[in-house]
């Protein structure tokens, strides 16, 4: 079996899609390591979000997807905002739901974070990289988004608090 080479670890061309998701959530707990995030898979598949990250003690709930290539009648990169199989067929996700969608281009090797609130509702966005005429530009490469605010770090201590209170008046 021969190694694989430069080309076919950046364009996943050979994968199936369940793979191919695989590897872009693997991509992305690389690059949010690398950003100093904590990271977290969840155990199964029972949650809408794939991933969790901890940033300065607030954590987000990450739903990665990952497009292959651009469709060669269109000039855009086309990120499926929805999920889901069997009787419930293909839902949009919801900011109940999850806190971010993070997409990986793999053909430009770049990133859009997306916040739930920008994708609910929808079931597919459409981007590109490089273009001023796209209006999803601003969430290329938006790591900041996942920085916390003063008001979300507020929201984590108090829950946190609640949370220690519940379980301290439940024993």
């Amino acid at each position: 079996m021969s190694e694989p080479t430069i080309s076919e670890l950046i364009y996943p061309v050979k994968l199936d899609n369940r793979h191919r998701g695989q590897l872009a959530e693997l991509a992305f707990m690389r690059k949010a390591a690398s950003l100093g995030f904590a990271v977290a898979k969840p155990y199964g598949e029972g949650e809408r979000y794939d991933i969790v990250v901890c940033v300065d003690n607030v954590f987000w709930r990450v739903q990665v997807k990952s497009v292959l290539a651009k469709s060669p009648s269109r000039p855009y990169y086309r990120v499926k905002t929805s999920g889901g199989s069997g009787q419930r067929g293909h839902t949009s996700y919801s900011a109940s739901e999850i806190d971010f969608l993070v997409a990986y281009i793999f053909q430009e090797d770049v990133w859009y974070v997306f916040p739930a609130t920008v994708i609910e509702n929808r079931t597919a966005l459409c981007v590109m990289p490089g273009s001023k005429r796209s209006r999803f530009e601003q969430y290329r490469e938006a790591w900041k988004l996942m920085r916390p605010t003063v008001a979300d770090s507020k929201t984590a201590a108090d829950n946190s608090a609640g949370t220690a209170a519940a379980a301290v008046a439940g024993s």
